[in-house]
């Protein structure tokens, strides 16, 4: 009997099972050695889409929603576990770390690149302002490298919490630069006024909503998780997409209300977090969303492989990535060490700080958003030049984030193989049931 051809559905369903489990083991196997997840799946990913059979082409410029969208989604996704992994509560003193990098490196990272954009690349002043706001936040994607552990798993030194905590808060508030050069280009196209609006609504509007918005959001599903009648507490269901609900719901109310989604949900995470910081049930919620945000992180970094074999750098030329080069080793850094003097921390501490700015899907996110928002000329360029400076990011990053990681942990007196263990030592678990029942 001659067997017929499978299917392609059934042919994508086995690859999608393979790579799956690829991201589930891969993070074991890797562990030790100068390489990450997120390399391999760009790499994959330029294989797959490079075999004669596979006519897809993911080209960001022929699909913007798709591009937006799933970008976004993978990002807020990001943001709910960043915020549920903090164990440190929130405290301006606590928090001075995160303050010096969103006020200051932040600011004259987005200043330098559109410099660099506008002097020395030559594009628009508008299209350089536009690439400082996409290139200047720390992504939350890629960086788990570099964020602290699961919930209560004694992963929070200052560089960790610092680049976990500034990459949860600085989407939210890179957002109004993006929203400034949309505003210009919207004004150069129609002669319309744009700073009163920007100002008032961008800035005042947005942030303060999206922070309110997010707390009160993360209030409810607090009270609903642990403090409302034991037998219809969320936190008896033990099912971890709650963490997903709640990302949700944050995200969608805040953007009916026109405000920052983004900093909202870090928001409802922090607050949701913050209503019973010791129970169990945080971790479940937390290695959910991790999981989910694995998932969507190979499929965009699939595409991006694919992107990038079907031709997303050939716009550039040599001065470009020198460009490139120049944010990713002087821009970040400098900039970094700019705001953290002053600081009372080893010289160690402040270069990884400085140092490990990793750029990705979020970039991804803001240029599309614009793109789609605004008659800014030169998207064929733009796409062209992210895509370089978080290929470079990615590259670099994962291949000495290991052991630049383990070098700080011996430094610090602590032992890298060691395993974690996030689960609660003995006589913690009646420690916290109790706890939950004074909540009752």
């Amino acid at each position: 009997m001659q067997l017929a051809a499978p299917e392609p559905y059934v042919l994508w369903l086995t690859g999608a099972g393979v790579l799956i489990a690829l991201v589930a083991w891969l993070p074991l196997a890797l562990r030790r050695l100068p390489l990450s997840l997120p390399i391999i799946c760009i790499a994959l990913g330029a294989i797959i889409f490079s075999l004669p059979g596979v006519s897809l082409r993911p080209d960001p410029l022929e699909h913007p929603d798709i591009t937006e969208r799933v970008s976004e989604l993978v990002v807020i996704i990001a943001l709910m576990g960043a915020g549920l992994k903090l164990d440190r509560a929130f405290e301006w003193r606590r928090w001075i770390v995160t303050w010096r990098l969103l006020a200051i490196a932040m600011p004259l990272t987005i200043i330098a690149i559109t410099a660099i954009g506008g002097w020395w690349i030559g594009l628009p002043w508008i299209a350089a302002l536009l690439l400082g706001a996409c290139l200047a936040p720390t992504d939350p994607v890629l960086a788990a490298d570099v964020q602290v552990g699961p919930p209560k798993s004694g992963e929070e030194d200052e560089v960790r919490f610092g680049l976990t905590s500034e990459a949860g808060l600085n989407d939210g508030l890179a957002f109004p630069f993006v929203n400034l050069a949309i505003a210009l280009a919207l004004a150069a196209a129609t002669g319309e006024p744009w700073l009163g609006d920007w100002l008032l609504h961008d800035i005042v509007w947005e942030i303060g909503v999206g922070t309110a918005g997010g707390w009160l959001v993360g209030w409810l599903f607090g009270w609903l998780t642990y403090r409302t009648d034991a037998e219809t507490r969320l936190s008896h269901t033990g099912d971890g997409l709650i963490a997903v609900a709640a990302t949700l719901l944050s995200y969608g109310l805040t953007e009916v209300a026109n405000a920052y989604g983004f900093l909202a949900v870090f928001v409802t995470a922090l607050t949701l977090r913050r209503t019973h910081r010791e129970h169990q049930f945080n971790i479940e919620m937390h290695d959910f969303t991790e999981q989910v945000e694995r998932i969507g992180m190979m499929l965009v970094l699939l595409l991006f492989g694919g992107a990038l074999a079907g031709g997303l750098l050939a716009p550039l030329g040599w001065i470009d990535v020198v460009a490139a080069a120049a944010i990713i080793f002087a821009v970040r850094p400098v900039a970094g060490l700019i705001s953290l003097a002053g600081w009372k921390a080893p010289l160690e501490e402040k270069m990884t700080l400085a140092f490990f700015g990793i750029r990705g899907v979020g970039s991804f996110y803001y240029l599309a958003y614009a793109l789609n928002h605004a008659p800014i000329d030169g998207g064929d360029y733009l796409w062209a030049f992210v895509g370089l400076v978080a290929l470079m990011s990615i590259l670099l990053h994962g291949l000495t984030v290991t052991p630049v990681m383990r070098l700080l942990d011996k430094s610090q007196g602590r032992d890298p193989d060691a395993p974690v263990d996030p689960t609660p030592k003995a006589g913690e678990n009646q420690k916290a049931i109790e706890r939950d029942c004074r909540h009752r």
